[in-house]
């Protein structure tokens, strides 16, 4: 057995199986999860049981890669949107961390190499561990991760069931007032049907009348006298018509006062005419507008909703598409067959995992972390392994698109490599760290154990006080934020319970990819002072 044990390919999977079974052991629904692994891995290197460096390395460039794919769009849209106060708060969060980890690291004379895995572990932040192991270039960076990384986990799902409590906020008002708010990115997308009073648009044509530019609202289907068609631009209207609007709460509103008055009256399907969902999965047309793509001039189609992660987008003839991207279509039953055939609708390439762009993006990476940017003094500075590879992936899922080539993953492939990477990195740098934890924790003793924590919760205090004292943040949106900041997940899991409202869930993803940006490079700067 012990020749086993010391067969890296056998340690290796016997280390991630052990994990994982521990990672789904709940107590009062707090589980390890899948960084249960590096706890085993730690026990397995005490015992001088190894994992080689290149499981580390492979692991490390398929985790970050498919990382920074997926936070991506996020990452640059989060500076788009507003949201300036919610990724300032998270800025405060991350760097009040790394300065209490640097403070409390100087005062108590703890290896800053040390000191960064205690920060990526109170942050629990795996990926910020992986920037850091590979700036100090030393184990200890796994051995601080492994102390703090569990309160980490708890703390924050206690911070954020007690805080309400603590603050005795009532969370239906919050939810009530998050509903009110004018702060949300994606407006619904409704349809309703009008009828044409204005006189002023009786005989003209749709395309004169630029009714999209006007109100915002598409127009997907008239109705004069019995007969129901797809418009065109050159359909006319007369008064007495029915006309059926797309677009947002105001768009709908702007049709209401262009056209005139709302009716119950439906507007049945013509025959021959279809509405269907499409699915974009032909590169061809992936990185293209809907103005370039002539889909109404063409086809006589009309895209009325542009679905992008669950989320219903009003489509606009500057809006670009996106592979995965669903569109709802309308238009005849002949002309439909032409729109799928150019838009793709295939979900078996959807599904497909097309290996060139990962190979591609995390040669770019390794390329873009070794160029040496010069510093003031005669000094230089590179990205690095991590860094160079994030940075790459984040651009090139921001581009889209280059040539044939398509810069994304599917869902489930991301999923699974992440998940594989990640399995690779905490198995390799565990089983090194576990030679050495033992004289790092003797020589510390308990006080390290309190500096963790006190990473994990000044932050978050600090945080509170920005967000909602200062900046007035709604408590349900701020406390997705910590979350986000604090890139947990079982975090937001907590909140759950809580309320029925989707605010944390959309603070946490608009500040996760930021904050993940945020702590790879503080993790970098604590790891070499």
């Amino acid at each position: 057995m012990d020749t086993l044990l010391h067969s890296s390919y056998f340690s290796l999977f016997l280390i991630v199986a052990i994990g994982i079974i521990i990672g789904h052991i709940q107590v009062r629904g707090i589980s390890l999860d899948v960084s249960a692994v590096i706890f085993v891995a730690l026990i397995f290197g005490h015992y001088g049981y190894r994992v080689p460096a290149d499981f580390q390395n492979i692991g490390l460039l398929l985790f970050i890669f498919t990382i920074g794919i997926s936070a991506g769009p996020g990452f640059f849209a989060s500076f788009q949107r507003r949201g300036f106060q919610l990724i300032l708060t998270t800025l405060v969060i991350v760097v009040t961390g790394a300065a209490v980890t640097i403070a409390l690291s100087w005062a108590f004379d703890v290896d800053f190499r040390m000191a960064s895995g205690l920060f990526t572990g109170a942050l629990t932040s795996t990926p910020g561990l992986a920037a850091a192991i590979e700036a100090a270039d030393s184990p200890l960076a796994s051995i601080g991760y492994g102390i703090a990384y569990p309160f980490g986990v708890i703390g924050v799902i206690l911070f954020v069931r007690l805080m309400p409590r603590l603050l005795r906020a009532d969370l239906k008002k919050a939810a009530h007032d998050y509903a009110a708010e004018a702060f949300v990115a994606f407006p619904e997308i409704l349809n309703r049907n009008f009828v044409v009073e204005n006189a002023n648009l009786d005989g003209k044509a749709i395309g004169e009348l630029d009714i999209r530019t006007m109100t915002g609202a598409t127009i997907s289907r008239v109705m004069h006298g019995q007969t129901a068609v797809t418009p065109s631009p050159r359909t006319l209207l007369h008064l007495g018509d029915l006309v059926k609007a797309v677009g947002t709460e105001d768009a709908l509103e702007k049709s209401r006062l262009l056209i005139g008055p709302e009716t119950s009256r439906e507007i049945p399907l013509s025959k021959g005419y279809d509405v269907q969902w499409v699915l974009v999965t032909n590169k061809a047309v992936v990185g293209q507008s809907l103005a370039a793509l002539h889909m109404h001039t063409n086809y006589n189609a009309n895209i009325t909703r542009i679905r992008r992660a669950d989320i219903d987008i009003a489509p606009r003839r500057t809006s670009i598409l996106r592979f995965g991207d669903k569109l709802l279509v309308a238009c005849d039953s002949e002309n439909m067959t032409q729109v799928v055939k150019l838009l793709g609708n295939d979900n078996k390439r959807l599904s497909e995992t097309d290996f060139l762009p990962i190979a591609l993006g995390i040669v770019s990476g390794v390329l873009l972390g070794r160029v040496h940017i010069p510093l003031p003094g005669g000094m230089d500075f590179n990205l690095g392994l991590t860094g160079g590879v994030l940075a790459a992936a984040l651009i090139l899922s921001r581009i889209g698109k280059t040539g044939p080539i398509i810069w994304s993953l599917s869902g489930t492939a991301n999923q699974v490599l992440r998940q594989l990477g990640l399995l690779f990195f905490l198995a390799a740098v565990g089983t090194e760290a576990g030679a050495h934890i033992s004289e790092a924790v003797s020589q510390y003793g308990p006080s390290i154990f309190l500096i963790g924590a006190a990473i994990t919760l000044i932050p978050m205090i600090i945080g509170i006080l920005v967000g909602y004292r200062l900046f007035r943040v709604n408590l349900l949106t701020l406390l997705g934020t910590l979350t986000g900041a604090m890139t947990s997940t079982p975090g937001l899991g907590a909140l759950n319970p809580l309320t029925d409202c989707n605010a944390p869930a959309v603070a946490y993803a608009t500040v996760y990819p930021v904050a993940l940006v945020l702590t790879i490079i503080c993790a970098q700067i604590i790891s070499i002072l």
